[in-house]
């Protein structure tokens, strides 16, 4: 294992801060002074400013069906937090957000690492939303959002969008602007009521309840951390 990746994976910086430490000669391997690179077995010994640090911290992944109403922050002082919501014992944070009036699945970590593979728009990671709007939406409109929407000055990417009832459609992003398909579908003249995240990637909501967490299996593991 790279040396700034065992360091990020103990808690007490990340790869980029690790990296700066290793070029300041902070940071030794085995008491000889580590460089870039430096690759880590197993037994050796890794201090910084000459203090050992501890053996790297297990990772965490959870899947938590947000209600509405609480916020994606890891600022304590702000009320109804994401974290307060879990009450994990270890520090983790949540990949992504959702915005406070909306609902269902995101995940929360401790491997900072994985945050930019999921959230990194060229990668295509599909995101599957549940929305109910004020009033019947026509074919046209669906056809109009799985095409592209101008929000913000810019077209959205085409989307997979399918009907479920007269005011209820399925939509499969790639993208993540902020509050997408709330501003597309008022840019089409609607606004969207009920808004539920029941899929990311190959995590599926499921009957997880609101407020509820759970972690990954292995299964979903194997599917979402990059090979």
């Amino acid at each position: 294992m790279r040396l700034n990746k065992f360091i990020s994976e103990t808690g007490v910086c990340s790869r980029r801060a690790a990296d700066k430490w290793i070029e300041a000669g902070r940071v030794t391997c085995n008491g000889q002074l580590a460089a870039l690179g430096t690759q880590i077995a197993d037994g050796d010994e890794v201090c910084i400013d000459g203090a050992p640090i501890g053996a790297k911290k297990k990772q965490i992944y959870i899947a938590l069906n947000k209600p509405v109403g609480i916020t994606c922050t890891t600022e304590a002082d702000i009320e109804d937090n994401i974290i307060h919501l879990v009450g994990h014992s270890e520090r983790i944070f949540p990949i992504g957000r959702l915005d406070k009036d909306s609902e269902g699945l995101i995940l929360l970590t401790n491997n900072g690492d994985i945050v930019n593979e999921i959230l990194r728009s060229e990668n295509n990671h599909e995101k599957e939303y549940i929305v109910t709007v004020d009033r019947a939406i026509t074919d046209l409109s669906l056809q109009m959002m799985a095409s592209g929407v101008k929000i913000m000055g810019e077209l959205t990417k085409p989307c997979k969008v399918g009907r479920i009832d007269q005011r209820s459609f399925c939509m499969i992003l790639t993208q993540g602007l902020n509050r997408q398909i709330r501003r597309m579908c008022s840019a089409l003249g609607y606004k969207a009521q009920r808004l539920q995240r029941v899929r990311i990637m190959n995590v599926h909501l499921g009957a997880l309840g609101s407020g509820e967490w759970r972690y990954l299996t292995d299964a979903e593991l194997a599917g979402l951390l990059p090979r």
